[in-house]
């Protein structure tokens, strides 16, 4: 039984049982949830391919190159960057993210709603339980942060709470309640891409962090506690930064939960072909691993060393492994002869600094693997670790005045990132102040997860996300537009549309 791709919120519960089983009974059949677990998982999986660039740009690491935001959909494309009145509930790129996900946390909650009864029977019926609920926490929790207030799908509450949107105590407080079910019933360990114990800690650590403080949930102590059992009680281990990136190391030591990709269609994740350079695609073509169109690529800010105004000091591995500088190719450098058709004036940016961690020399014609372009790419995407998980610590620490502890363990990735012997100027100091640790951590997030696709998310939760853009994101800085509700962004047109619970009134603030 195959469901339907559903972009509505309410769309997936008009879908009638195909036999004389009931819903619940369909999916509560071990054989059926595990497909339907797989499906909700590839849909997952789906954001963080083709457009994973979507949720990159906007922020003070990373912008839309210059032809995206200048010429790109009648300048639509770079309202993302802008945030001026082009971005509204009709573009195409706000919708996208809105549909990739509602299907499969429509799937998970009928998942919840039924192995809820059975979550005690087995190991193997709990763990699918705790898969649903780390599946809709996941992405509901992704939801909120890309939309503000969504709905909640809880089925057994479906009469009370309807299809509208909650309020955002509601709306966090259920998803905390979601990963601390998956917590409890989750295995310590699993396959590759399949949620484990830890993977939901990790999540719940970050929610406490990042529920808004308005909600009254934000909780650095429950946070530290729930990151601190992955940091200390987890069978993980930093590795070195390198073999992040390597696709010969896929799912390596530090890895808790990694999204799973190749180079052959359909599972390929096509990311080089966005964050390539368009100036290496014109001058070498598809078939040079460095090649692409220039969709997000890293601000000044991000990618100049600390003398120039930026974060990079001397002796960081990780600004090499983040981030391209150089566009020599077999001894020949591209110009930018090929693409004068853009006629963007003096702000070409294609052979400025490129994201280059996501780049798979597999689909380089001089790798013989035959797969010839770089649209093949398909490198494995970390999406929860340690080094994450241990940054997350460190902050949370920080917030409840153990700052002498915070830096230990700050200390522990940055001395990954000078491989393993950090200069005694390069470590933090113990006597750090609370203050002084608030405003580094953040720049080291960017340091250690630079493209990962935390940044946006980082600066809402911390409050910064106007003041840091608007100066470092260049689109943000020439429109002047940027506001504090731009920090989310509108519903999208077809949901207000699809969905009889959500009122055209109730669009997101500064909206239309």
């Amino acid at each position: 039984m195959t469901l339907p791709a559903l972009t509505s919120c309410n769309d997936f519960l008009d879908e009638k049982p195909k036999t004389a089983l009931t819903e619940d009974q369909i999916y509560s059949s071990p054989e059926y949830a595990e497909t339907s677990l797989q499906n909700c998982y590839k849909r997952w999986r789906e954001s963080f391919s083709g457009n994973l660039h979507l949720l990159l740009v906007g922020s003070d690491e990373i912008q839309s190159g210059a032809y995206q935001a200048l010429k790109e959909d009648g300048m639509r494309r770079g309202s993302l960057d802008r945030y001026d009145a082009l971005l509204t509930s009709e573009v195409s790129y706000v919708e996208t993210h809105w549909s990739n996900r509602w299907p499969a946390v429509g799937e998970s909650a009928k998942l919840v709603k039924a192995l809820r009864p059975l979550r005690d029977n087995s190991d193997y019926e709990g763990q699918l339980y705790g898969e649903s609920c780390f599946i809709r926490a996941g992405l509901s929790m992704e939801l909120a942060m890309i939309y503000g207030r969504i709905p909640i799908l809880d089925l057994e509450r479906i009469e009370q709470l309807t299809y509208a949107r909650q309020p955002m105590k509601d709306v966090w407080q259920f998803i905390i309640d979601d990963l601390k079910e998956a917590v409890n019933y989750l295995p310590d360990m699993s396959q590759p891409e399949r949620a484990n114990r830890y993977a939901a800690q990790m999540l719940l650590g970050y929610a406490y962090m990042a529920a808004p403080e308005e909600t009254g949930l934000r909780d650095f102590t429950l946070a530290s506690q729930a990151l601190g059992e992955v940091v200390n009680g987890g069978p993980y281990s930093l590795v070195e930064y390198y073999d992040l990136w390597d696709y010969n190391m896929k799912n390596t030591q530090e890895s808790i939960f990694e999204w799973q990709f190749d180079n052959a269609w359909p599972n390929n994740n096509a990311v080089q072909f966005a964050l390539g350079s368009r100036a290496v695609q014109s001058f070498f073509g598809d078939a040079c691993y460095m090649s692409g169109y220039d969709h997000a690529v890293p601000t000044v800010w991000a990618y100049s060393d600390v003398e120039d105004g930026g974060i990079w000091e001397d002796g960081d591995i990780r600004r090499d492994e983040n981030i391209r500088y150089d566009f020599e190719y077999y001894g020949r450098t591209p110009d930018l002869s090929n693409i004068s058709w853009e006629d963007i004036g003096d702000d070409h940016d294609e052979l400025k600094p490129h994201i280059k961690k996501y780049e798979d020399f597999r689909t380089d014609t001089h790798s013989g693997m035959g797969f010839n372009n770089m649209w093949n790419s398909g490198k494995n995407i970390p999406y929860l670790r340690l080094g994450n998980a241990i940054l997350l610590y460190a902050e949370a620490l920080n917030e409840i005045g153990q700052t002498p502890e915070a830096v230990k363990q700050v200390n522990r990735v940055r001395r990954r990132a000078w491989e393993n012997s950090l200069p005694a100027d390069k470590a933090w100091s113990e006597g750090m102040s609370q203050t002084q640790f608030r405003d580094e951590i953040m720049t080291e997030r960017v340091r250690e997860l630079f493209g990962e696709r935390w940044r946006k998310f980082d600066l809402v939760r911390t409050g910064k996300f106007v003041e840091y853009v608007k100066t470092r994101n260049e689109w943000a800085k020439r429109s002047g537009t940027i506001a504090e509700y731009n920090k989310v962004w509108p519903l999208p047109l077809k949901e207000l549309d699809q969905n009889d619970d959500i009122d055209y009134s109730d669009q997101n603030e500064g909206y239309r």
